[in-house]
Formats: C-alpha cells, sequence, structure tokens
C-alpha cells in the first residue's frame, strides 16, 4: 500500500511541461493537449477522500467487435475443459427407515414415474432437459425428447 502511494507522489511530483515541449517538437498536437490537461490537473489540489474510503477513477471498457470479440481477443476455450455432472433420473420414492434397512437382493423399489415415462435429466443438480431410456453399445443411455426451457429453468431455481 505505501509502495503504491509513493509511486502516485513520484508520478505527481514530475514536470509535465517538459513532456508538452517535447510533445509540440514531434508534432503530436492532442498528445499536447492531453499533457496541458495532466498539468492542470496536478496544481488543483487533491481532494480528499473520507477516511477508510478510496477514489475511484472512470472505467473504460474496449468496444467489442462485430463478432462479440473484444480487442484483447479473450480466448474462452477453456471453458469447454470444465468438468460437468450429468445425470438421469428415473423416478423418486419415500419410505421409512425399517423398510429401507430391510432391503436385500431382489427387493424392488417401487418409483413415482410410470413405465415409459420421460427420465429427468439434470446437470450439475438442475433440471435441463427429458428424455426416453435407450440401450446404446450394450449400455444405458438417454435420447433427448425436451429440453427445458429458459422460463421453466428459471422457475427451478426458486
Amino acid at each position: 500500500m505505501t509502495e503504491n502511494n509513493n509511486d502516485e507522489s513520484v508520478i505527481n511530483d514530475l514536470d509535465w511541461s517538459d513532456v508538452q515541449e517535447e510533445l509540440k517538437a514531434s508534432g503530436g498536437e492532442e498528445a499536447v493537449e492531453r499533457a496541458a490537461a495532466m498539468t492542470a490537473e496536478k496544481k488543483q489540489p487533491p481532494e480528499k477522500a473520507a477516511p477508510g474510503k478510496q477514489e475511484v477513477g472512470a472505467v473504460k471498457f474496449d468496444e467489442l467487435q462485430g463478432n462479440g470479440e473484444s480487442k484483447g481477443s479473450l480466448d474462452l476455450d477453456f471453458i469447454l475443459e470444465i468438468p460437468l455432472k450429468v445425470s438421469a433420473e428415473l423416478g423418486r420414492s419415500k419410505m421409512p427407515v425399517g423398510e429401507l434397512l430391510s432391503l436385500g437382493p431382489g427387493s424392488v423399489i417401487e418409483l413415482d414415474k410410470d413405465a415409459g415415462e420421460p427420465v429427468d435429466i439434470f446437470l450439475n443438480n438442475r433440471l435441463i432437459a427429458r428424455g426416453e431410456v435407450v440401450v446404446a453399445n450394450e449400455r444405458l443411455g438417454v435420447r433427448l425428447t425436451d429440453v427445458v426451457s429458459h422460463s421453466e429453468r428459471i422457475n427451478n431455481l426458486k
């Protein structure tokens, strides 16, 4: 923190008139105007910020290009590598602890969905779609039949 304050005092102590003269010699009129503005700001006493608060300057954002990328062209390919948990739920059931403890091999748990009814597909425990159970290469899979609408996803968050 003190190092940052020292940097600011060094910058404030610079003689901007030398910079203005060099810019005039090189023909940069716009830069001369900016340097003059900086000199004027330097001569004005800085406003005191309330104790514990820090002054904040204006924020400048890069303009977006036509394809939605900024001039800095941030590469967002890293998002493609984020692992997500996908699960399919056949149905649910409630049972007392005593019944749960009596379960063994061959026991059948009755679910709240009918046979052939779509299964719910969750992404990180959020409902995103519905589908039907299929067998693919001797493994169970789910074929998507309906993707949940944006408004329904919002309602499921509540």
